[in-house]
């Protein structure tokens, strides 16, 4: 059996592309880069894998096949510019949620005169967050996780950020930050109880349930979260949240139902789906 870099990877995409893995080239070089202590992109320099890397090369192979997350194989998911620990028992980010967090920064920025107060809801891995105190290192940013398990991975990756980590259920979140909040966002669960057969694997049976599910209609969270926002924020303060691709005109109903919000619209990700909705407190 070849151990040429070039042959593993070939053979493991045809393995992974079988399973239904999405991005089975990829995944089969990042498992490779893993095991064999490099990069993806450096991958070509290796002449050779030695046989124990290769032998745990296909181990992981095995189980990514078995559709358990890569994130979870390599014990890091990249987001924005940081990289996370994570691994069973937290939500793995996505890349979709990236766009979210650049749009609270963006919105954070726009704060002068004082620090800007921000506050990330369900914050799973940490990965707002993190993200808001390495690009706005002035920031006063604050996060909250009710899932144990996940909390303790957010806390390992907040560690030494100055982000107030707190473990509680996002309704009753922050009483005393109250009317102080500049920017409230948030990834909470989105997904319809029905839509079990419709959610992938690495998600469904890896992802913690409470990150997942939300209700018959999976706008659940987000009616709490519209009324927190309401009692954290500013007038004039800022509400980001995510969503499925299939609610970009649920949510904005649900968050201008409320009245207590205006220029609610919309944002599509990069692939041009509905992303995640914003909002304002009104003044």
């Amino acid at each position: 059996m070849s151990t040429r870099p070039r042959d593993l990877v070939r053979a493991a995409t045809g393995r992974l592309a079988g399973a239904g893995v999405a991005s089975p080239e990829h995944d089969a070089a990042e498992l490779l880069a893993h095991v064999a202590g490099t990069t993806r992109s450096r991958l070509p320099l290796l002449d050779d894998v030695a046989p124990e890397v290769a032998a745990r090369f296909e181990a992981l192979v095995g189980r990514r096949a078995a559709r358990e997350p890569l994130q979870h194989l390599t014990g890091t998911a990249a987001f924005r510019h940081v990289e996370l620990a994570v691994g069973p028992g937290v939500f793995v980010p996505r890349p979709e949620t990236e766009l979210l967090a650049g749009w609270a920064l963006d919105r954070a920025r726009e704060v002068t005169g004082r620090a800007p107060v921000v506050v990330d809801l369900c914050t799973g891995s940490g990965a707002i967050a993190r993200s808001l105190v390495d690009e706005l290192p002035g920031a006063r940013v604050h996060a909250v996780e009710l899932d144990g398990s996940a909390h303790a991975w957010a806390a390992r990756n907040l560690d030494g950020t100055g982000v107030d980590l707190r473990r509680g259920d996002m309704a009753e979140a922050f009483a005393d930050l109250d009317g102080t909040v500049d920017v409230v966002v948030c990834n909470p669960p989105y997904i319809p109880l029905d839509a079990w057969e419709s959610v992938a694997p690495e998600a469904r049976d890896h992802d913690p349930a409470l990150a997942l599910w939300s209700g018959d209609d999976g706008l659940d969270a987000l009616r709490v979260l519209a009324r927190t926002a309401a009692r954290l924020l500013v007038p004039g303060g800022w509400l980001g949240s995510e969503h499925a691709d299939v609610q970009g005109e649920s949510a904005v109903e649900v968050l201008a139902g409320t009245g207590r919000f205006v220029e609610v619209r919309d944002h599509a990700d990069l692939a041009g789906r509905p992303r995640f909705v914003t909002a304002r407190l009104a003044r």
